[in-house]
């Protein structure tokens, strides 16, 4: 009864979480629609945040119906004149003194302003978030300077203190970053190393953890560790009875076990020691030299040792060009990875639908907000990218047709549409079951 009740209030769990990043990232993207064809001249009839029976609904004084609906996996923007909420068609007849308030009767410039803005809305939401995490956690000093402190096991004699600045760890000399990862791969396998730090003027040699830990720092949703319910902060001490000293030990141990399970003897911060097992899965990833390889991998990141950098407030300017930067990578992922199970480099297995996409939000919500807000402006970006391919009923296929009515100077007869987008409607539906079918039966 118990595994039940936690089984049943896990799922009502990841359901929220999907509907509150759903509603966030659609609810932007309507709005890009929305305000700049209000900019644009165009009317908005109706903006609804979900489909289905209306359950509350406001009238601003444009004549503008806001309205929250009853299945909340969605939403849209209904503009004057449309016959439906994809926009598609030359929709209704209106008053020839109204029509260039509608979508179909505006000026291409106003068309195609107003089909690009939901993307583009979504990606700034994206640089947005990201920017906001390097304002509020700051950027990393260039210097090797201590932040802050975390637990660390007992067997860890970590005596740094905040503001400390690192000059060496054992006999190798550190003067950046990069100098101290290169140290820990010439160091010892061993829990505790000797660091020479300057505190307050004064040159002091004591004992420090390893710099590059088995201590996790992050864990990919959907993966092995999340499944075994690793978290942030947790430590391997040991895999199979062997003791783990160093990230890099464990990720040999994981390559080695070639997709058996493991039995993780882990620390977690507050609990102490516990036991788990889990099984690494074969995943597709990117190769140094180009292209692809697959690695059995159980979903963590680490390489952070037991203190955070020591930080600089990022400015306005910098915070925004980083979030564009983060932004600009999960765009440029998406793009590297759909060619790729395109021209058969990775599998299709790579591809999730909506279970996938649900767990992933459940766990990131159940990882903290901060993951959260950070696993939202991931997805919005990737929805943004989503929403430009050229498929008819999605933007990018609006934008399709807006391109070619640019060049031929003529728009698409009625009848071509109406194929393309029944076309385009099929293969929508046809990527969901896909997506749906990885969901169950992809490993």
């Amino acid at each position: 009864m118990t595994e039940i009740l936690t089984g049943t209030l896990g799922t009502l769990w990841t359901l929220a979480a999907f509907v509150v990043a759903l509603a966030v990232i659609v609810t932007v993207h309507e709005y890009g629609h929305y305000i700049v064809g209000r900019w644009s001249g165009i009317r908005a009839e109706v903006f609804s945040v979900g489909f289905g029976p209306r359950l509350a609904a406001r009238r601003d004084r444009r004549g503008t119906v806001w309205q929250v609906a009853a299945i909340p996996l969605g939403g849209y923007v209904r503009f004057m004149g449309d016959d439906n909420i994809a926009s598609a068609g030359p929709g209704r007849a209106v008053d020839p003194a109204l029509r260039r308030q509608t979508l179909d009767g505006a000026p291409l410039w106003a068309r195609f302003a107003t089909l690009l803005a939901g993307p583009v809305f979504n990606f700034i939401l994206s640089i947005l978030i990201f920017g906001g995490f390097a304002v509020v956690q700051g950027v990393a000093q260039p210097e090797v300077r201590v932040g802050t402190i975390s637990a660390s096991p007992p067997a860890v004699q970590n005596q740094l203190q905040p503001g400390d600045l690192v000059l060496a760890v054992g006999d190798l000399p550190v003067e950046s970053w990069a100098d101290l990862g290169r140290a820990s791969e010439a160091l010892p396998h061993q829990p505790v190393q000797t660091w020479t730090i300057e505190r307050e003027g004064r040159r002091l040699t004591l004992p420090g953890p390893d710099p590059m830990p088995a201590r996790i720092s992050g864990v990919a949703p959907r993966s092995a560790a999340a499944e075994a319910g690793l978290r942030a902060g947790d430590v391997i001490l040991a895999i199979d009875g062997e003791t783990v000293a160093r990230f890099t030990d464990l990720r040999a141990a994981v390559e080695a076990a070639q997709g058996e399970p493991l039995a993780l003897r882990l620390w977690r911060p507050g609990a102490g020691e516990r036991e788990v097992t889990l099984r690494p899965k074969l995943s597709d990833l990117p190769a140094e030299g180009g292209g692809f390889e697959q690695r059995w991998l159980i979903g963590v990141t680490g390489g952070e040792s037991f203190f955070t950098p020591a930080t600089r407030r990022a400015g306005p300017l910098e915070a925004l060009a980083l979030g564009a930067g983060q932004t600009w990578a999960i765009i440029a992922s998406s793009v590297t990875g759909l060619w790729a199970m395109i021209t058969g480099q990775i599998g299709t297995c790579n591809l999730g639908g909506a279970i996938s996409i649900a767990e992933s939000t459940g766990q990131a919500a159940s990882a903290g907000g901060g993951n959260f807000l950070w696993w939202i402006a991931v997805l919005s970006a990737a929805i943004g990218f989503l929403n430009l391919l050229p498929i008819p009923v999605l933007d990018g296929g609006h934008l399709m047709f807006y391109s070619y009515e640019a060049i031929t100077r003529r728009k698409p007869s009625e009848r071509v549409l109406n194929m393309l987008t029944s076309i385009g409607l099929f293969a929508v539906l046809a990527l969901m079951i896909f997506g749906l079918t990885n969901d169950l039966f992809c490993p």
